[in-house]
């Protein structure tokens, strides 16, 4: 059989995967249309290679969020029709996504490490009960309820009525937890964070976010979010430079 046209099992010996795997990225629409012979054999080209390598490089990675992952799903689903100076123009746009939150991820760290060194981030001057401090913060009651629950933040209670009373204390803590979360960041990430800031210790807090405890078997991209964005990053760098070597060479 001439090189330029391959079996499945030889383009998954190319890519590193199983036969299946390309199959199931033939479904899905990461690779263009595959022509078949008279006895109903896939042939693919070299193209449809190149596509696979697109593919495998794309998504054979830690799950990294629905923006990021939507946005490099589309990349590789354009890719596959042809079109590849529109997937470079894609490809371009997935690193800006990317950048975005990287930046949204430093912001919320430079929060942080602001208020852990005593700037206020909440000025507000009374006792709350949870529904106006869910109000006020733009979550839910029961988010709310699920962060104290899970030892991200202790709430004191009124003596007679037993309500929660959230002060100034509680609210700027809330305000640093939810902009972390809004940012990308773990559960698990910012509960470490906050045992680690709650002993006492003010310094480290960004590698606390960023290194998951030798007690957490199983964590996600969210819980090392900062190393996952410079991961996705160079990531995508890596498959803008994929789509310009296939743009010269026209597979």
């Amino acid at each position: 059989m001439p090189y330029n046209r391959l079996s499945t099992a030889k383009i998954a010996r190319e890519v590193g995967c199983h036969p299946n795997t390309v199959r199931i990225y033939e479904a899905w629409g990461f690779l263009p249309p595959v022509p078949r012979n008279s006895k109903g054999y896939r042939l693919y080209t070299r193209t449809h290679l190149n596509q696979m390598r697109l593919a495998r490089l794309a998504l054979n990675t830690t799950y990294p969020g629905k923006k990021i992952r939507h946005s490099v799903v589309q990349l590789v689903k354009y890719a596959a029709t042809g079109d590849l100076g529109g997937a470079l123009e894609l490809a371009y746009q997935h690193q800006a996504i990317v950048a975005s939150e990287q930046a949204q991820a430093e912001a919320a760290v430079s929060m942080l490490e602001r208020w852990a060194q005593g700037m206020p981030t909440d000025s507000t001057s009374c006792l709350m009960r949870i529904g106006d401090t869910a109000h006020l913060l733009n979550i839910s009651v029961d988010m709310l309820r699920n962060w104290e629950r899970n030892g991200l933040v202790e709430v004191p209670r009124d003596e007679e009525s037993g309500y929660r009373q959230y002060s100034q204390v509680e609210i700027a803590r809330l305000r640093v937890i939810r902009m972390l979360r809004s940012a990308g960041y773990g559960f698990m990430a910012i509960l470490r964070m906050m045992n680690r800031l709650d002993r006492g210790e003010i310094n480290g807090l960004r590698q606390a976010l960023d290194t998951p405890g030798p007690d957490e078997d199983v964590y996600s991209a969210a819980d090392r979010w900062l190393s996952t964005l410079v991961e996705q990053m160079e990531l995508a760098e890596r498959l803008i430079r994929l789509l310009e070597e296939r743009i010269q060479t026209g597979e």
